[in-house]
Order: C-alpha cells, then sequence, then structure tokens
C-alpha cells in the first residue's frame, strides 16, 4: 500500500474524533437521537477547522445499517465506501468546477430518483460560494421542497458569497478555529502512535503556526518527520517554516515596555539577519500585546494557548503597563502593519515602530492629567517605566528657601498652572508655621534636623514665651486641639491655615488658591474672591471633588460645618503670575502720560534742546530691587519657545 500523508491517515471517522467542534458535534448528535433531521446544512468556517470530515461522519451516520444512528460502525463496508467517495448514494461535488447552471439543472434533475443502498441520498457540495448567481437561482425550489430521501450539506470559507435565500433555507453551522493547546496535544498523540519523538515546545510552534487548522498542523508534522527523521526539536519547526519562537516575540515586547530601545532594536536585527519574515515577526508581536491586553481582563482565557512557560511571562508583562498604554502600543504596531506589506524596506517600518512604541509608554493621556488634577494627587501620572522626559518645573524655581518669588516670573509666563510661592508652604509642618499660639509652644532648642524649610518657619520667632495651649496633640488628635484656638484665630489666620493644608494634602490645586482672598466669615460661610482675570481658577475650585475637600479642610480648622463661595470681585488685583499682571490681555492698562509734556512750550530754545537730548540719551537701567536672572537665561530655547507659543514677553520683577 502507497504512503497515506498524515491528514489523510488520521482524519476524523465518528463524531468522537472530530476536535474543538463541540457546537456543531452536540448539535447533530441531538438531531439524529431526536430524529428532527433538517433537509439541508450548511457548514462554514476557515481551513483545516473539519468541514468535510464533519459531512461525511454525518452521511454515515445518517446512512448506517440501522440508521439513522449515533453509533455507527466507522470500519463497515458502507462507512468506508463514504469515507473514500466511492458511494453512490452520497454525491461529493466540487463547487469551484462544476458552478454553472447546466450542472445544476443535471443536478435537480436527478434528485427524484430513490437511493440504490443507503436510507438518504446525499448531496455534498463543498466551497459552494464558487457557484454563480444562475446557478444558485436555479437550485432555490428545489433546496427549499426536496424529495423526503434527499438531504443536502454544503460546506464554505466565505458565506458572505452565498445568497442570503440560500441561507435562509439551511440550517448554518459555524466550526470555529481549532485552539493551540488541543492542536499541540493531538499532534503529541500522532507523533506518539507514528514513535516520533515531538518536543512539546515544538507541538506549540507547529499549532501556532496553524492558526487554528487541524489539517496544516498535520501537513507541517508530516514535512518536519520528513526533514528530522525521529526526533522533532522546536528550533527545528523555526528553522523549517521560518517561525519566530514565542520566547523571542516575548523578549521584543519586554524591552518595549521596558523602554530598552536598545535591546529591541537588536532584536529586530537579530531576527532580519536569520532571515525570519519581518511581516510574520510583527503579526506575532501585535497577537502578544494582544494576550496582553486578554490578560488584564480575563487571565485564565489569556493563557489558553500558551505553553506554561511562556504564560508566566505574559502575567508578569501585563503588569507592567496600563490598559490604554497597550492599546496605543497595539494601534501603533497595527499602522507599521498596515505600511510593511506595502514598503520594499520592511525593517526600516519595524524599527521606526519599535521606537514610536517606546516612546508612546512614556506618554501622559489628557485623561491621567484630569483625573490626577480631579483627586488633588500627582500619584496619577506616574508610570511604571521611567520617563525619559522631564516637564515639571518646579524644581528650577525652588533654588533656596525664600517664602517669596525667587524670580521666577519669566518661568511662570510658559507654565501658569505652576505660581512661584509654591516652594514657601513646602515646610514638613504646615499647620504648626501659620498659628502664632502654636509655634510659640515649640520650644527653640529642638531644632536637631538643619533643614531649611523648618528654620525659615520658625526663625521669627526666637524669644519662647510660655503658653498654656496644648500644642503637641494638635496632629495627633486634631478636633480637641484646633476647636478651642478656631474661636479666637482671625480671618487671616484661618485663610493661612486652610493654604497650608491644601500644601501639604493637594499640592496640585494650590496654584489656584494663591490668586484667591478671604473676603469675609459669615455664620458658617466663608467668602472667597477672584479677580476677574483668575476666573479660570475659580471655575476649577467649584468642581464637586475639589469643592468638598476645601469645606472638609475648613471645617476641621473652624471645628464646625462650613460652606464656601466662590465669588469674582473687580476691586482684587490680579496677581503677578496671571496674563493681567504681566501685560498679556488683550487690552492692556494704557500707559501713563509724561507730566513734562505741557511744559514744553514754556522753555527757551536752548533748554528744549538739553532736554531733547536728554530724551535721546539711554535711561540709566534702574537698581535691582530683588534677585536677578543671569543673561543667558534669556536666551535659553525653551524661554524663547515659550513666548512664541504664548505671544509673551520677559517683565522682571520689582
Amino acid at each position: 500500500m502507497s504512503y497515506q500523508v498524515f491528514a489523510r491517515k488520521y482524519r476524523p471517522k465518528t463524531f468522537a474524533d472530530v476536535l474543538g467542534q463541540e457546537h456543531v458535534v452536540r448539535t447533530l448528535r441531538n438531531a439524529i437521537a431526536q430524529q428532527r433531521l433538517a433537509h439541508a446544512y450548511l457548514f462554514v468556517g476557515p481551513r483545516g477547522t473539519g468541514k468535510t470530515s464533519t459531512a461525511r461522519i454525518f452521511a454515515k451516520a445518517l446512512c448506517s445499517k440501522n440508521g439513522p444512528s449515533i453509533d455507527f460502525d466507522p470500519e463497515d463496508e458502507l462507512s468506508l465506501e463514504i469515507a473514500e467517495g466511492r458511494c453512490m448514494d452520497v454525491l461529493e461535488i466540487d463547487g469551484a468546477s462544476n458552478n454553472g447552471v447546466e450542472q445544476v439543472r443535471e443536478l435537480r434533475d436527478n434528485v427524484k430518483y430513490a437511493p440504490t443502498r443507503c436510507r438518504y441520498k446525499i448531496y455534498y457540495i463543498d466551497e459552494v460560494h464558487m457557484l454563480t448567481t444562475g446557478a444558485f437561482n436555479a437550485l432555490l425550489k428545489t433546496l427549499e421542497e426536496p424529495p423526503e430521501h434527499v438531504k443536502f450539506i454544503f460546506a464554505t470559507t466565505e458565506p458572505n458569497k452565498i445568497l442570503p435565500t440560500i441561507i435562509s433555507r439551511c440550517q448554518r453551522f459555524d466550526l470555529r478555529r481549532i485552539p493551540n493547546a488541543i492542536i499541540a496535544k493531538h499532534l503529541l498523540h500522532i507523533a506518539s502512535l507514528e514513535n516520533v519523538d515531538l518536543d512539546e515546545k515544538a507541538a506549540f510552534a507547529i499549532g501556532k503556526g496553524a492558526e487554528g487548522g487541524m489539517r496544516d498542523a498535520q501537513s507541517m508534522l508530516d514535512q518536519l518527520v520528513a526533514f528530522c527523521g525521529d526526533k522533532i526539536t522546536e528550533q527545528d519547526v523555526l528553522d523549517v517554516f521560518g517561525f519566530t519562537s514565542g520566547e523571542s516575540v516575548a523578549a521584543l515586547a519586554r524591552h518595549i515596555l521596558e523602554s530598552d530601545t536598545v535591546s529591541a532594536l537588536r532584536a529586530v536585527y537579530e531576527q532580519n539577519e536569520a532571515g525570519k519574515e519581518l511581516g510574520r515577526f510583527l503579526a506575532d508581536l501585535i497577537q502578544h500585546f494582544r494576550t496582553l491586553l486578554v490578560h488584564q481582563a480575563d487571565p485564565e482565557a489569556a493563557t489558553e494557548d500558551l505553553s506554561p512557560e511562556l504564560s508566566q511571562e505574559v502575567a508578569a508583562q501585563a503588569e507592567m503597563a496600563t490598559t490604554e498604554q497597550l492599546l496605543r502600543v497595539v494601534d501603533g504596531l497595527a499602522d507599521v502593519d498596515a505600511r510593511m506589506r506595502w514598503a520594499s524596506n520592511k525593517r526600516l517600518h519595524f524599527e521606526l515602530g519599535v521606537i514610536a512604541a517606546v516612546q508612546s509608554l512614556n506618554e501622559v493621556a489628557i485623561s491621567d492629567v484630569i483625573a490626577a488634577l480631579d483627586s488633588g494627587s500627582a500619584e496619577g501620572l506616574s508610570r511604571p517605566q521611567p520617563a525619559p522626559r522631564t516637564q515639571s518645573a518646579p524644581p528650577p524655581i525652588r533654588r533656596a528657601a525664600e517664602p517669596l518669588r525667587p524670580a521666577a516670573a519669566p518661568v511662570v509666563i510658559a507654565e501658569r498652572p505652576q505660581p512661584a510661592p509654591v516652594p514657601a508652604a513646602r515646610a514638613p509642618e504646615p499647620m504648626l508655621a501659620p498659628s502664632e499660639p502654636l509655634a510659640k509652644a515649640a520650644p527653640p532648642p529642638a531644632e536637631p534636623t538643619p533643614a531649611p524649610a523648618p528654620v525659615v518657619a520658625r526663625a521669627p520667632e526666637p524669644e519662647p514665651k510660655p503658653a498654656p495651649a496644648p500644642a503637641p496633640v494638635v496632629r495627633e488628635v486634631p478636633p480637641p486641639a484646633v476647636e478651642p484656638a478656631a474661636s479666637a484665630m482671625s480671618e487671616e489666620e484661618v485663610w493661612k491655615r486652610l493654604v497650608a493644608i491644601v500644601q501639604e494634602r493637594r499640592p496640585l490645586i494650590i496654584s489656584w488658591l494663591h490668586s484667591a482672598t478671604l473676603m469675609s466669615i459669615t455664620r458658617n460661610v466663608l467668602k472667597v474672591g477672584f479677580p476677574t482675570s483668575e476666573g479660570f481658577a475659580r471655575d476649577s475650585l467649584m468642581r464637586p471633588a475639589q469643592l468638598s475637600f476645601l469645606e472638609s479642610a475648613a471645617q476641621e480648622i473652624l471645628g464646625q460645618s462650613v460652606k464656601i463661595e466662590f465669588v469674582l470681585d473687580p476691586s482684587l488685583k490680579a496677581p503677578d503670575f496671571s496674563e493681567m499682571g504681566l501685560g498679556l490681555m488683550d487690552d492692556p492698562p494704557p500707559a501713563p502720560k509724561p507730566a513734562a509734556e505741557p511744559k514744553l512750550e514754556a522753555k527757551p530754545a536752548a533748554k528744549v534742546e538739553a532736554s531733547k537730548a536728554e530724551a535721546v540719551k539711554p535711561a540709566e537701567p534702574a537698581a535691582p530691587s530683588g534677585p536677578q536672572l543671569p543673561d543667558d537665561f534669556y536666551q535659553d530655547p525653551l524661554i524663547q519657545q515659550a513666548m512664541v507659543k504664548f505671544k509673551a514677553k520677559l517683565v522682571p520683577l520689582n
């Protein structure tokens, strides 16, 4: 007997042999057992998933001796004839070569004849979508009302090409792609029957390359046996078919997640030099990131088709990035995949895609910024990977322990949400410094740390004065300690305490509060005013989350329920760091007219000439009243870009 390939030798013979299609097998078995047989069936699915094999098994069950029966003998003579395509009553027709109207008319004429040996006359049409529209229309009437002894079984890989009128006359069964784990297990079973030593990793690699088709996997195993003999390893699979190992794909994904661009590019170079297909490598990488996304939603579903070692790696990598980051990476790689299909230099596009993926992981989304502002904490902006760019401006501003703005007004022009007074409230104990009675209770010798911020906060109180106020228990038991002092606190002290609490607990909103002024405290209502130019700060603080936090802080200070009311007051002066204070508004205040202009008419000609000369002569620069910036500061590229972007100008502080 001639050699028979694995795909034909190990074709399923009974319903129990069909793998990965339990939903189809169960429906057909129940239909036979309950005698609920339809006249037409349509099997839809990718290649190699068992459409033809299931149709033949169903035909064997219908045409068995005591049929229809589920438990038929696959070695029976009639079953063997059906399996080999020799049965006169089970006709297999190729729809690709018999797709004309004449062939369908001939079939329609033969339908009326009764079967010779079997109970039913079965017509199996493979690739039925290849029939022409005329052939489909010629088959409609017969397909809808065939004789009782006729059954139709259709199979196709493209159901969208079949007329809806044909599909509506059939019972449709969608065959799924067979999971990788089932394919690997079946290949190991075939290898044991063939006395072939097949490595488990090699079986998973074959299943991955088969893409859910059992016939493709069996054909690949047959080819590997011819190449390797009786021992097959994973490296043999990769060398023969040009696949990339799951470990290599996982390693590249880890380099991207760790922002290691050099190692990621080296991995792409090594795969290209090894002759691997970069298009397939990129598809595997996208599939790997998709597995990470699935693992974040359902860990069990993500590891169904993976080896145990790779499952552990996937579980570890899924914790290295958020869902939004992974989605951005997948979108970017998908765009690269579309470009690579038509590009001659595939490696170039692959490398650019890897670099873009690393950068997208380090980006901060606007949704993260809004969430962090609403929560009042910067923890939401932290990333699992080290970001290569630093966008925070406070480090250069806080150069010395000065409670006032240390000549940082030009920087504030570029980043308005970060005012200069921020460093003044960075003391470790903000609730102790603003209150005079509490600061006096702390003895001066208890300052062992040389930190500059606490020294500046307590320097104005060098003379200790005994006071009966229970200062040591203020932070441990806030309500009892704060409530007695709240009745004697002035509005200024209440405002200082409120600003200190906001600086300590929610530093991201302190810039909005610095432009406000406490106008009055009436009963349980704090009226806070803003200049008309600071409407954005007022609206931001009126958000439910921020307003609730501020009211709770005020209640903690005053010891009673407090409501805060924010208003815009035209009488309040705009802060120096605002657009109005820096002269960036559309209508700047008019410059004062020179007082000496009307006196020029009464001066003699000589004095007029002298005054003109003095006016032409450049004025002497005024002595700086505060700390000055170096000259190269104004030539800094970032400052220049900020001035162009915001149409700003640098105004020194007096």
